[in-house]
């Protein structure tokens, strides 16, 4: 009996003493947290968009030793594909795109006016880019296409579809959810195009070149 309740009253003043030892630990400490992981953006995908802006360039006629200085307005329509392995920054995708054009320039040649003009545009691209999250800077080259139209005053002027080679450099960030922007430059080469002595009064070869700055809102699926 006196074992019994010596026992009791052991076990008793423990219990006791267990929160008494806990009210003296510091106070104001706070278990330690890791902090959350918050995943990055990730740009693989089909995406299509919308783009404007405009382009500068030369364009040279040959045999009349002239070149006019075109420049104008464009619009065009956008589809890519982007791949970004997973943990990795690099990102690569195929974009094409085109586009109404209003590049044009006519210079006095000959006692005439001798005129380029591009009337649309296209671009097939690869682009290689490096993902900062939400940013996306980038390097694109590949084949360009268009037509190249070469007129002089008083005769039927030629046009043709060239193609060519383009190459370039851009930024695109995303701007909320599947909606990115971007901001791209693109210098383009369509080659020449030959105006014979019927068509412009002597016979000679018509090149086109430009820069194309152009602004695009582009939608990730």
């Amino acid at each position: 009996m006196k074992r019994s309740l010596a026992a009791g009253l052991g076990f008793l003043a423990l219990i006791v003493a267990i929160p008494a030892s806990a009210a003296d630990l510091p106070r104001g400490s706070v278990p330690y947290k890791a902090p959350g992981y918050v995943a990055q953006y990730n740009w693989t995908g089909v995406y299509v968009g919308i783009n404007g802006g405009g382009g500068w360039g030369d364009s040279d006629w040959s045999n009349f030793a002239v070149s006019n200085s075109s420049s104008g307005g464009m619009i065009g329509g956008t589809a890519g594909y982007n791949w970004q392995g997973v943990g990795s920054p690099w990102v690569f995708g195929i974009e094409g795109d085109i586009g109404v054009s209003g590049i044009k320039d006519s210079v006095a040649c000959a006692g005439l006016n001798c005129q380029t003009k591009n009337n649309w545009l296209g671009t097939v691209r690869g682009r290689v880019g490096y993902s900062w999250d939400r940013f996306l800077p980038y390097v694109t080259g590949g084949v360009a296409f268009g037509d190249v139209e070469a007129n002089r005053t008083g005769f039927v002027g030629v046009s043709e579809t060239n193609a060519g080679w383009t190459l370039g450099l851009g930024l695109e960030g995303v701007i909320v959810g599947n909606w990115t922007a971007k901001l791209d430059y693109l210098y383009v080469d369509l080659g020449d195009v030959t105006c014979n002595a019927a068509s412009c009064g002597l016979a000679t070869n018509v090149n086109f070149s430009a820069n194309i700055l152009r602004a695009g809102l582009n939608y990730r699926f």
